[in-house]
């Protein structure tokens, strides 16, 4: 079980979703928002490779950079956009939240809508996630199951990939090509995330909307 947890397994899990989403908006038959990413979405295979499931809430778009609207937001508190949530508007860039939501937890080994406190006060992941790519470095985000045994630069890389995808417009975002290309070729600069917002809700039990 050690060896299945280990960064080379969970870098290859998020590589794997990425490739995934990159299909599914890019190179499918349609453009396809999945609108519900999340853990319980992500199926292994006996090698570790993830497969993306549970496609009973996914919509087809025009076009990868089109957004459509919806009367109501559906999908899980804590993966969801905020576009999503307080718009109704969803596009491959509200998936595109929802992997750096999992990716984050990939990294840490903690719910995304969890209560994590950090200089005397309470933050969800992704916001405390940032915090301490901000002023601590990225060692207290990592899982401590993990030990010393990844490279440090590659995971911080991995983090910033993933705080990027969780910035609050949708426009600020990645799209998935981006985001392979940025895991793959660890040449290719990365921007600085910006802080991100809150939402108005309750950081406790995950809840579907």
């Amino acid at each position: 079980e050690e060896a299945k947890a280990n960064w080379p397994v969970r870098r290859h899990i998020i590589v794997g979703i990425a490739e995934g989403l990159l299909y599914i908006h890019d190179y499918a038959h349609a453009c396809i928002v999945h609108r519900d990413l999340k853990p319980s979405n992500i199926l292994l295979d006996h090698e570790m490779n993830p497969k993306i499931s549970d496609f009973g809430i996914a919509r087809i778009c025009l076009s990868s950079v089109t957004e459509s609207n919806t009367t109501t937001a559906m999908g899980t508190f804590g993966y969801i956009a905020p576009e999503y949530y307080s718009q109704n508007v969803y596009s491959t860039r509200s998936d595109v939240f929802s992997f750096g939501i999992l990716v984050l937890e990939i990294i840490s080994g903690k719910r995304a809508i969890g209560s994590y406190k950090l200089s005397g006060r309470s933050y969800e992941l992704r916001r405390y996630a940032w915090q301490l790519w901000k002023e601590k470095g990225c060692d207290e985000l990592v899982d401590p199951s993990l030990g010393e045994d990844y490279q440090e630069m590659d995971i911080i890389r991995c983090i910033q990939v993933a705080l990027l995808c969780v910035q609050d417009s949708a426009e600020d975002r990645p799209t998935m090509h981006d985001v392979t290309t940025m895991l793959s070729n660890r040449n290719r600069r990365l921007l600085m995330p910006a802080q991100p917002g809150s939402f108005n809700i309750d950081i406790g039990d995950t809840e579907e909307l």
